[in-house]
């Protein structure tokens, strides 16, 4: 409830003052949520990633996936695009913007990489 002071006295307000209305309040809190849930949104693996991966024989287990998420979110927070993630003796390449390992290989396949504007090694 909130007051007016008119002639010295405090006179009760009559309207909508300080009241928020219930659909604004539910965007604010469906925007909230919406943000809340892209923070927690995971990495994902194409499905040439995936091919690649069952022919090089590199399997991920659940640490491994939070390992390389959070290496994701680090390098999303730098502004970083496509990068290059050296994790164990596997080697992947991840579109950040997306949160999509695009492609994996070995260490020891690595050659050359084009087309990336950064890299880390997850430990």
């Amino acid at each position: 409830m909130s007051f007016k002071i008119q002639n010295g006295q405090i006179i009760p307000s009559q309207g909508n003052y300080g009241k928020v209305e219930k659909g604004a309040k539910g965007d604010f809190e469906r925007l909230y949520l919406e943000s809340l849930q892209k923070t927690k949104e995971t990495v994902k693996l194409s499905a040439h990633a995936q091919d690649r991966m069952d022919k090089r024989q590199i399997t991920l287990n659940d640490e491994d996936m939070v390992k390389i998420n959070d290496a994701v979110n680090t390098l999303e927070k730098k502004g970083a695009r496509e990068s290059l993630l050296l994790y164990k003796d596997a080697a992947f390449i991840a579109s950040i913007r997306n949160k999509t390992i695009i492609t994996a290989m070995r260490n020891e396949e690595i050659e050359t990489i084009t087309n990336i504007d950064s890299a880390v090694q997850i430990k």
